[in-house]
């Protein structure tokens, strides 16, 4: 092989090593969308999750959206996956009824 040949070959080499070390750009986490759920109870409110079973609260609704975030956040990174899909129900679909009362 030529000097040349080897040159080039090496310059190959580098950048090979460069882009599988290389950290990964534009890689972004999938999303799932959860349903979020809050009912006032008295002072505070309740935020549940209907899909993955998960509960919690807050004085306000701010505060009891950020703290089910935070606990489906949370659940998702340490959970077995075998738990998640367990808890799983994704055919989970919020309404609103109409019932005559009286």
């Amino acid at each position: 092989m030529s000097h040349r040949g080897v040159h080039n070959h090496h310059r190959y080499n580098a950048h090979m090593r460069k882009r599988m070390t290389a950290p990964a750009r534009n890689v972004r986490p999938k999303v799932h969308r959860f349903t979020a759920v809050i009912e006032r109870e008295g002072k505070i409110y309740l935020a549940f999750c209907p899909e993955l079973d998960i509960a919690t609260q807050g004085l306000s609704i701010e505060t009891a959206r950020s703290n089910l975030q935070e606990a489906v956040e949370l659940f998702v990174e340490s959970a077995d996956p075998r738990e998640i899909k367990k808890r799983l129900h994704e055919d989970v679909l919020v309404t609103r009824l109409e019932v005559a009362v009286g």
